[in-house]
């Protein structure tokens, strides 16, 4: 009996994988796993990141987002500087050091409010994937593709952004059996819109963390797509 379930379940996941799946059903699974209460929506919670590198020393960010609240804020510790650049709404802060910059003090370290609004939209992106794929902007492919990346099967999505959102193309891998977000890959473009093989990164994604009730990629190992080099890890905790 048991042998005979488990034929059943590689059969249903052959016929799955076998199938003509749209994006959006694709996406719609890939919520259903990773965020299945619909929590992304009214996130508001807090986790750290903890980046390593070759030859760096390891960089610990605390990112804070509530989306009802239109609030972020990112306070990273590397060797022995912390920087925290903090958006309430419109309002900005910006401190190094636990010292409050002004706009001069600021540029003189490099940092800035737009830096601000770059990390907000990058931290929000990548860790509000898949749900982050139905912002507007945001272009998918009529069909899912099917796709073996490192002798692996996935059903994969492929993204284009309006102009304003980014030029940038990115492939999102699923796993054809429970849908879950397992790599993501991203290419530049030339000026006619077309891919850059030799350009870009892929991102692995391994073991998971549970923030705010969602699903979220507890490892991120980053690497060239030119060269397959290695070049650091992202590892979240969950506070």
């Amino acid at each position: 009996m048991k042998s005979f379930f488990t034929f059943l379940v590689v059969c249903c996941c052959l016929s799955i994988y076998s199938q003509n799946i749209t994006s959006i059903q694709l996406l719609e699974n890939a919520i259903n796993y990773h965020d299945a209460n619909d929590n992304w929506k009214q996130f508001n919670d807090k986790f750290t990141v903890v980046m390593t590198t070759p030859n760096a020393p390891k960089r610990t960010s605390v990112i804070s987002i509530n989306l009802p609240a239109e609030y972020f804020s990112v306070t990273t510790t590397r060797d022995t500087i912390t920087t925290v650049y903090t958006l309430t709404k419109d309002k900005c802060t910006i401190k190094y050091n636990a010292k409050v910059l002004d706009s001069i003090a600021a540029k003189e370290k490099k940092m800035s409010c737009d830096r601000a609004t770059l990390y907000k939209n990058y931290y929000s992106y990548l860790y509000g994937l898949p749900m982050k794929l139905k912002d507007a902007g945001t272009n998918l492919s009529d069909k899912a593709e099917k796709k073996t990346f490192k002798g692996k099967n996935y059903l994969v999505l492929k993204a284009t952004y309006d102009k304003a959102v980014g030029s940038d193309v990115w492939y999102f891998y699923f796993n054809p059996e429970t849908f879950a977000m397992e790599i993501y890959q991203f290419f530049k473009t030339n000026d006619n819109g077309k891919e850059k093989p030799d350009t870009g990164e892929y991102i692995l994604l391994s073991e998971e963390a549970v923030v705010n009730g969602i699903k979220m990629p507890k490892v991120r190992a980053w690497y060239y797509n030119k060269d397959d080099k290695y070049l650091g890890t992202d590892t979240l905790v969950a506070d």
